[in-house]
């Protein structure tokens, strides 16, 4: 017997539907990248403990092909990343319910608001350039670095092909 679909798996939006929290990375026309509200949800939980974070999206193997969230700073990057675009936070608790609606309007500059980056090394780009990547979490731990693991969770990317 199957599992019935997660309900965490349905994305805020529609790929390229101009998202009203999630915006482009420099050179992008739309974001590449959303945020189920599952995983908005943790990322809540965890900016409480670690701060502000940040995902990069590597292109190894096992493990090293899953997004890995880390606290802003442990992971140094360089030219040799991409930006696929940002997912501003609610500041407070009256914004969390709109930002899971993805209904939070954006209001004032991006660096104002909490926000995390996702990041893809640009070889890795080259090969998903034509790919929208939706941050989804599961129950279970993965084997990295990333932060979400002690919380028997781990975040997944559910990817669609885009319009050429």
């Amino acid at each position: 017997m199957g599992k019935a679909p997660l309900a965490s798996s349905e994305p805020r939006s529609p790929a390229g539907a101009g998202n009203l929290t999630t915006v482009p990375g420099p050179g992008l026309s739309a974001p590449q990248v959303d945020f189920t509200p599952a995983a908005v949800e943790l990322l809540l939980r965890l900016r409480e403990r670690h701060g502000d974070l940040m995902f990069h999206q590597s292109g190894g193997c096992c493990d090293g092909s899953s997004p890995m969230c880390y606290p802003v700073g442990d992971l140094l990057l360089s030219d040799a990343d991409v930006l696929l675009g940002t997912l501003r936070l609610p500041e407070d608790d009256d914004d969390a319910g709109a930002a899971l609606d993805g209904k939070a309007a954006a209001e004032g500059p991006a660096a104002e608001a909490p926000s995390v980056e996702f990041w893809m090394t640009r070889e890795q780009f080259a090969y998903w350039r034509h790919t929208f990547l939706t941050v989804d979490v599961v129950d279970g731990r993965g084997a990295g670095f990333s932060v979400e693991a002690p919380e028997g969770k781990r975040f997944l990317i559910r990817s669609q092909l885009m319009d050429g």
